[in-house]
């Protein structure tokens, strides 16, 4: 089975093998090498220095590594500002508000561009925002928002920048030094290859030094980099996820790094992409506008999503509906994990054969 769909993603047997790696206590010193390992591979994949920054690890979905960085580093005197502009930027909005944390949102219809100048005034008429939160890569519908301008928009007023990078981490460019971000939330089985379970929150060390309250015991990052730095963890980690991670780390590596994902990732998507077209298949957003990991499409006249999913899979590919309204009219596609252009090309010709004539 291909899996064509946002994570999880298809494993490599590399990958796949590391999980048959023999148990292991989270206790032992075998453990804490497992984990130092992986946090500093973390670091590596954008050349990031481990005096300034950390990789914290934590097991859990992408959407925990998002709540810890959420609801750890917003002080309690704090304000967030989301800007919005798909479902994983409402969930946002769902995280800080179960928190009760002060923030406002800058709205957008899914899929849209972010309206900078609205930025910029929000900022102005708003200058108690402390914090603000965006989605790297909105898989919703494949926007990638532009972080190097809202880093610009942002720098005149001191906020920092929470990204949720799930979707992004390991193949689009994340310049930390230059986009003032604090912390990028991101996991283990999306653009990095491994398996659903290890998720992971890269954080810039001085926000971490507080006094306050922590608003939460199992996702709080202070108590776990405070631990994995001195070689423990606070509770028990999933140890074969672990095992995957490392490994998938090291053929990410091995294959050249986010450079190369972000290309070969590209190359695929791009070929999808000019073949539907081919077939009369249309894309959502204009080309440069999505990622490089997944892209929209519009049903085709006269098909449902159920009927073109469920025929897909009996040919052996998996694809994803869309969300809300979007159910009805679009399903996408991503490249990542172990998927060759043969595949693709497959695909392809599975897809013309479901597609009625127009």
């Amino acid at each position: 089975m291909i899996l064509l769909n946002p994570g999880p993603v298809t494993l490599s047997n590399r990958v796949r093998q590391a999980l048959l790696k023999p148990d292991l206590c989270h206790r032992e010193v075998e453990f804490s090498q497992l984990q130092d390992s992986i946090r500093n591979k973390l670091l590596q994949v954008y050349d990031l220095d481990r005096s300034r920054w950390a990789a914290v690890l934590l097991t859990g979905s992408g959407t925990a590594a998002v709540e810890a960085m959420l609801s750890t580093l917003i002080p309690q005197n704090g304000k967030l500002l989301i800007v919005a502009n798909g479902v994983y930027g409402d969930r946002l909005e769902k995280i800080v508000r179960i928190y009760q944390i002060n923030y406002l949102t800058l709205n957008h219809s899914w899929g849209a561009e972010i309206d900078w100048q609205q930025l910029e005034i929000c900022l102005q008429t708003n200058p108690d925002v402390t914090h603000l939160a965006i989605i790297h890569h909105e898989t919703t519908t494949g926007r990638l928002n532009n972080l190097a301008r809202l880093a610009a928009i942002c720098q005149p007023y001191g906020v920092k920048i929470l990204v949720d990078a799930v979707s992004s981490f390991g193949a689009e460019e994340l310049n930390f030094d230059a986009w003032g971000m604090v912390a990028v939330a991101a996991t283990a089985n999306k653009c990095l290859h491994g398996i659903p379970g290890t998720a992971f929150v890269i954080v810039d060390r001085s926000t971490l030094v507080t006094d306050s309250q922590p608003r939460n015991l199992y996702l709080d990052l202070h108590s776990y980099c405070q631990q994995q730095d001195s070689g423990g963890t606070p509770f028990t980690q999933s140890v074969q996820t672990f095992y995957a991670l490392d490994e998938a780390l090291n053929e990410f590596e091995d294959a050249g790094g986010w450079r190369s994902r972000q290309e070969n990732y590209a190359y695929l998507l791009g070929f999808v992409r000019q073949k539907l077209l081919e077939i009369g298949i249309k894309p959502l957003l204009p080309e440069g506008c999505s990622s490089v990991v997944l892209n929209g499409f519009y049903l085709p006249e006269g098909l449902e999503y159920q009927t073109l999913h469920d025929r897909l899979k009996e040919r052996g590919y998996i694809i994803y509906s869309g969300q809300g309204e979007l159910a009805r009219s679009i399903f996408r596609i991503s490249t990542m994990g172990e998927i060759r252009l043969i595949d693709l090309e497959n695909f392809i010709t599975v897809i013309d054969e479901i597609v009625p004539l127009p």
